[in-house]
């Protein structure tokens, strides 16, 4: 026999998803098969499922010890611990500073990401322990492209993780990024277009007029500095597309610097040349968290958070570093 007390990473959500965690190599039908023989009881009363926990809850695995050991797998943990750039960490959330490079969250089983380093940190901090993975897992709640660098929120407690999340697909946590873009941008300006998907080359085009399966995309952007025909600016998403902001800004004739998909081959080639730039000059810059943030994070309401971006970005524009 086995019994779990629901904690807060566990609370919110359904019976049945988090006997599916726990009891991770076992068929669903057994476990549903054990929740009708009340085999596994919730509160001491039979349960189809489809309750949802909360905290103080107590669910009963009568269930003989070596069968719940056979059917819970907690694969061992192999990423190592490496120093991430925390900017902002909380019992719920932690947002930190991507570097350029890393993947947000795996591709393929054999890679390495944001994610897997993250749960290394909570596991060496002694802030998770392997067998409750079983039950949650920390996870990033929005994603950059591997050659972004910048911010990145992620949930550390389930409540976290959902609010967060929620607030991102809702659109209600406002982003803003930073640029070197190639060209001498003059003013502020909303631009907007049309963005195509081919999803053989994960590549996408923008037009002005709407084609089939298009989506309308929206992008504002303001200059921050410019010389040396090269414009640091401040960028809005109004919509989030994939890869928005470099074929939009591209479309127009200011591709983003070392973008190797949407820039200028010539101007990427110098600035790998004079300034070992490797990956595209894009950063998300700041997030602003909406005024009304629900429990329990309701403290982070109104709230803004900035990661200062690589220091290759301020030398583009000492220009006794720079000779393009």
């Amino acid at each position: 026999m086995q019994t779990i007390i629901v904690n807060a990473n566990e609370a919110g959500q359904r019976l049945d998803k988090l006997l599916f965690k726990h009891l991770n190599q076992a068929p669903q039908s057994f476990v549903y098969r054990m929740l009708r023989k009340k085999n596994i009881v919730l509160n001491g009363r039979k349960s189809t499922g489809a309750d949802k926990l909360v905290i103080g809850d107590e669910i009963s695995l009568y269930l003989a010890d070596d069968t719940i050991a056979k059917f819970s797998l907690t694969a061992a943990f192999a990423t190592k611990a490496r120093k991430l750039d925390i900017i902002y960490e909380d019992d719920h959330i932690l947002l930190i500073n991507k570097p350029a490079g890393m993947l947000s969250q795996k591709a393929k089983r054999t890679d390495e990401s944001l994610v897997e380093f993250l749960t290394a940190y909570l596991l060496d901090s002694g802030q998770l322990t392997e067998p409750e993975l079983l039950r949650f897992r920390p996870a990033v709640c929005n994603r950059l492209d591997r050659n972004t660098s910048g911010l990145v929120a992620a949930g550390k407690s389930l409540p976290g993780l959902q609010i967060l999340s929620a607030a991102f697909k809702e659109r209600t946590i406002h982003k803003y990024y930073q640029c070197v873009v190639w060209g001498d941008v003059g003013h502020r300006q909303r631009i907007t277009g049309f963005l195509n998907k081919n999803r053989q080359t994960n590549q996408v085009t923008v037009s002005q007029k709407q084609l089939p399966n298009s989506l309308p995309i929206q992008t504002e952007y303001e200059p921050l500095i410019r010389g040396g025909g090269f414009t640091l600016l401040k960028v809005t998403l109004i919509t989030g597309r994939t890869h928005q902001i470099r074929a939009h800004l591209s479309s127009i004739g200011h591709p983003i610097v070392g973008d190797c998909k949407y820039g200028n081959n010539e101007v990427n080639q110098a600035a790998r040349t004079e300034l070992n730039v490797t990956s595209q000059l894009l950063h998300s810059w700041q997030l602003k968290m909406p005024e009304m943030m629900p429990a329990p994070l309701e403290h982070l309401s109104g709230r803004e958070f900035t990661a200062p971006p690589p220091k290759v970005f301020d030398l583009f524009f000492q220009k006794q570093q720079r000779r393009f």
